[in-house]
């Protein structure tokens, strides 16, 4: 037998292993400011580059693609080489993706917090960084299909099935999420409009934490559990059963964030059904996981390694427990818009996603480095802080998730909203999240405490670049026919890459093509009208601001939200939405109704102090909205990006556009004027009012009873 010797490359995973540490540190520092900003407004300090609404979308970027990212592309080019025999198909392709994906880690950090951004959750860079994020993906994908075909290992291991339908899938949901026509350089509208943006952004949304934060993490607990532990993976029909269901189950489920919502109740049936449907291959990997462990619990309690992903693991199974629970109606009903989901998602985020990195990098680190982790009695101390900072987020934020939902449901003996002011709930919360704050905290310092540590062990070490290995040649296949069985498939790599991308494409055919095909799925409404010049600019700064972080804009169909704000929100409202702006947190009251609610003025003032209009506000001032002259200069543009994607504006209306935004605004500055506010007519301002007061005008809506 011709026994072949050849060199892993260390590098490549040292370099994502830093960048795993350093943007887990940049992103979570982002997300405690955050928190701080939440009952302390004055921490917003007055820059637009750093409110809560524009660094909302850099911390959600940072610790999904810059923490969690590198650190999958951390566990996946260490493994992969070990688990084919051989090292990467190309290292050139390797460092390209290190770069290119340093870049546009680099790209976010320096247009999010300045305000270009799509608003589309998880999927806010635009259209530049989109191409790039496309670009350096595929190199990925090339890189990683490429090693799997020359590799020296006749079975694939199960690691590596969850490595290629998150390569594939991955692609998939980007690209055609990401559809949308350009603007100006920084600039796009989405090609989709309201209820079939939603559906697509959500089909997005809800599977890049399948396929990005799930299931190449799986395949990290697949090949580090076992090594960490000494152990053979309890059952291989286990992994089989879970991988093919979770792949082909989890595509389907997107549409339960949008439940009680304008979207078609067949889509959100579908999504509830398959939702629910998930506890099982979710459950069957958490236990296939734990059971790993049987026989090792002594080696759990000594290793800290060990410990990090026990709590990993069972993160993971309680936030794919809970998932498929607030998919329910009746719970939905109760969570949706509320902390529960911000607590749900930080389960998952904290526990699975950040405990199973810091367990990796602990193994590793020593392993790069021939030596032993420098401290385990600091790694324990990590440990133990880490798991208290996680129970002192999340615990806060369900208490706060339910006290939410329960006092905007609440109505008195006589019928009335017991709590008609949307800022009495928001008071109740504050105690709440000085303690999310505290949570937080305490889970940086644990980062801190393992960066210390992993420096500290690289110090004493001695970094290992190439490990010689041997292995014998693989056999060529001789094309004979084999026993058609999973054996048989994982000698396939390419054939099993097919067939893992049909079991994904299954679900988004079925629930994407219909709502784009069907008119029926959005009944139009002739009262509907497109935005006039002056309302687009304004909308455009509303996401600029990020403002949808903390506004809904959806009334769903329950008596408490239509006494509260007005007519239930039609899908055909939202045809010449690009982007929707549905939200997913109410922080702050729904605005789909509150056009002619307020004067003017009350706009004006609630910009330069919202608890000048609303005392005991968490809404940071925007004082810069009132000094900022509206650039007009972009307007064409957007126009004739916007006929694009369909909104049906005249031919050549991009140039009379000037003349009836600037009457518009003469007469919203007038109306200012009347109220005793000076202010210019070509202020930012004044398109910010003129789209506010639009808002859920187009149809006749039933009076709200009830305040901000």
């Amino acid at each position: 037998m011709n026994v072949e010797t050849f060199k892993y490359d260390n590098r490549i995973v040292r370099a994502f292993a830093i960048a795993t540490t350093v943007w887990g540190l940049v992103g979570m520092s982002v997300g405690l400011l955050m928190a701080f900003q939440l009952f302390w407004p004055e921490a917003n300090l007055q820059l637009p580059f750093l409110t809560f609404g524009r660094i909302r979308p850099l911390h959600t970027n940072a610790v999904i693609f810059a923490f969690v990212g590198n650190g999958m592309f951390t566990g996946i080019y260490y493994s992969l080489q070990r688990l084919c025999k051989t090292p990467m198909m190309s290292k050139t392709l390797s460092w390209a993706n290190f770069w290119g994906w340093q870049a546009i880690i680099v790209s976010a950090a320096l247009t999010l917090p300045f305000g270009f951004t799509t608003s589309k959750e998880y999927a806010e860079l635009e259209w530049p960084i989109d191409i790039a994020i496309a670009v350096v993906w595929v190199i990925f994908t090339v890189n990683l299909i490429g090693t799997i075909i020359k590799r020296r290992e006749r079975h694939m291991y199960v690691a590596i099935w969850f490595y290629i339908a998150s390569a594939v899938t991955v692609a998939v949901l980007h690209i055609f999420n990401s559809l949308e026509v350009p603007a100006s350089f920084l600039k796009s509208y989405s090609v989709y409009a309201g209820v079939q943006d939603a559906l697509v952004q959500w089909w997005y949304g809800h599977n890049a934490v399948a396929f990005f934060l799930t299931t190449p993490y799986l395949g990290l607990m697949y090949y580090f559990l076992p090594k960490a532990a000494n152990r053979p993976v309890f059952s291989y029909r286990l992994s089989i059963i879970h991988f093919w269901s979770l792949i082909f189950i989890y595509i389907w489920a997107g549409p339960h964030h949008l439940l009680f919502s304008a979207l078609p109740d067949w889509a959100q049936s579908l999504g509830m059904t398959f939702s629910l449907m998930l506890i099982a291959p979710s459950w069957g990997g958490m236990l296939n996981g734990l059971l790993t462990l049987r026989g090792a619990w002594d080696k759990v309690r000594q290793d800290p390694m060990l410990k990090f992903m026990v709590v990993a693991v069972t993160a993971y199974g309680m936030a794919t427990l809970e998932g498929p629970t607030l998919s329910i109606k009746s719970v939905n009903a109760l969570s949706h818009f509320t902390d529960w989901t911000i607590a749900h998602v930080h389960t998952g985020a904290l526990g699975w996603n950040g405990f199973l990195t810091f367990s990796m990098l602990y193994w590793l680190y020593p392993k790069l480095y021939n030596t032993k982790l420098w401290s385990t009695k600091l790694a324990n101390y990590h440990f133990w802080i880490g798991l208290f900072g996680i129970l002192f987020y999340a615990v806060p934020l369900y208490w706060a998730g339910v006290t939410q939902g329960l006092m905007w449901k609440q109505f008195t003996a006589e019928g009335f909203l017991q709590y008609p002011n949307f800022l009495e709930t928001v008071t109740q919360l504050l105690p709440m999240y000085r303690l999310r704050a505290i949570g937080g905290t305490l889970y940086l310092v644990g980062v801190v405490l393992m960066v210390i540590n992993l420096w500290k062990t690289a110090r004493q070490g001695s970094f290992v670049a190439e490990v010689e290995a041997q292995a014998p040649a693989l056999p060529r296949d001789t094309g004979k026919p084999g026993k058609l069985n999973h054996h048989w498939l994982e000698k396939k790599p390419v054939l099993f890459t097919v067939g893992a991308l049909v079991a994904v494409l299954i679900g988004g055919i079925v629930e994407i093509i219909p709502m784009m095909m069907i008119r029926s799925n959005v009944p139009t409404i002739s009262s509907v009208k497109p935005y006039t010049p002056l309302e687009v600019l304004g909308r455009d700064i509303y996401i600029r601001e990020g403002c949808v972080g903390c506004h809904s804009q959806l009334v769903r169909p329950f008596r408490s939200e239509t006494e509260r704000y007005g007519e239930y929100s039609k899908a055909g409202e939202y045809v010449y939405d690009h982007p929707f702006l549905w939200g997913s947190k109410r922080t702050g009251p729904d605005l789909h109704r509150v056009g002619g609610k307020y004067p003017d003025g009350w706009h004006y003032r609630h910009m330069k102090d919202p608890r000048s209009t609303s005392p005991g506000s968490i809404m940071p001032p925007y004082p810069w909205l009132l000094t900022q002259k509206l650039d007009t200069s972009p307007l064409p543009g957007r126009i004739k990006a916007l006929r694009a994607v369909g909104v049906p504006y005249p031919k050549g209306y991009e140039q009379e556009a000037f003349a009836d935004l600037e009457a518009q605004a003469a007469e919203i500055a007038e109306s200012l004027k009347g109220q005793t506010i000076e202010t210019e007519p070509d202020r930012e301002i004044i398109a910010v009012i003129a789209y506010l007061q639009r808002l859920g005008t187009d149809i006749k809506a039933v009076p709200a009873e009830g305040g901000n």
